[in-house]
């Protein structure tokens, strides 16, 4: 996927950016910078921002512009080595010593079928293994601030080698790197040892420009006026301390409700379409609260 002096072609950050817009991602000079520097220097990128400003979306258009396969590994509490890395198949095991031993009439030999119970056959490999063993890929490692501080060790070892250790089949390690692409809400910090051997990008939510530009290459169909009006009122939403401020991905339902609608936004409308940009009942009062909505015009 890549050589000494580029990356499919990409010489500076500015290729970056050409690459990802191609996909439908528009990302500003900050975000194509740190996207180049990783694939360059060939450093896991954790992104942190706030939920909907893009950092899953990076993965994915990353992959679409590599052109290679996105492996997702979502974080949750309680996820384990097992979940993550690999697991063995214990009911075809089970099923498979049962045949060799029929099949030997009392006769088995315990060490031979010991040794076959443990193989590629049975071998079930969660997103990082597949990660280490077909790379070029992206592997995209989701919110791993809702992992345990335990898993965020093990992942620390694992992003360090590129390669584990599995006793009974041996040790995996990647021909080359994958793209690691982590991504953080941060419900809590994410610890310093991992940051160390990251490269980090804050993403911000989309300026009221570079967020048409997105609503508009997103749906294509929608009205310049209308993709106007709807970002500049999410932009507003943003600022009234709301429980959940709405995403890109809020914007872009939004946008999309009105577009089934008829494609206006006036303040009836936009009244009627709010569960599809704001998710609390809290902020559905403050918005209304605020006098906002009534400042809408239709688009005509």
């Amino acid at each position: 996927m890549a050589d000494d002096g580029e990356v499919l072609g990409m010489r500076s950050p500015g290729d970056v950016a050409v690459a990802l817009d191609e996909t439908g991602y528009l990302p500003d000079a900050g975000i194509a910078t740190a996207a180049f520097l990783a694939l360059k220097m060939r450093r896991p990128l954790l992104c942190e921002g706030e939920p909907g400003t893009g950092k899953t979306a990076l993965a994915q258009s990353l992959a679409v512009a590599l052109n290679v396969d996105l492996i997702r590994l979502q974080c949750h509490e309680g996820i384990d080595a097992a979940q993550a890395l690999y697991d063995w198949d214990f009911p075809r095991q089970l099923l498979h010593l049962r045949t060799l031993e029929a099949a030997a009439d009392g006769a088995l030999d315990a060490d031979a079928a010991e040794s076959s119970l443990y193989t590629e056959r049975f071998l079930l490999a969660r997103p990082l293994l597949r990660a280490l063993r077909e790379a070029p890929c992206v592997l995209l490692v989701d919110e791993i601030d809702r992992a345990d501080d335990e898993f965020e060790a093990f992942l620390l070892e694992v992003l360090s080698e590129y390669a584990v250790s599995i006793p009974e089949f041996g040790e995996v390690r990647a021909a080359v790197p994958p793209v690691v692409v982590l991504t953080s809400n941060r419900t809590r910090e994410v610890h310093d040892a991992l940051k160390r051997r990251c490269l980090y990008h804050w993403l911000e939510h989309p300026d009221l420009e570079r967020e048409v530009g997105i609503l508009r290459r997103r749906l294509p169909d929608l009205d310049a006026r209308l993709a106007g009006q709807v970002a500049e009122t999410v932009q507003r939403m943003r600022e009234l301390e709301l429980v959940k401020p709405p995403g890109v991905a809020e914007a872009l339902d939004w946008a999309q409700a009105l577009q089934a609608l008829g494609g206006e936004l006036d303040p009836d409308t936009a009244a009627a379409t709010l569960g599809a940009v704001l998710k609390y009942r809290e902020d559905t009062d403050r918005v209304r609260a605020t006098g906002l909505l009534s400042e809408l015009t239709g688009t005509g």
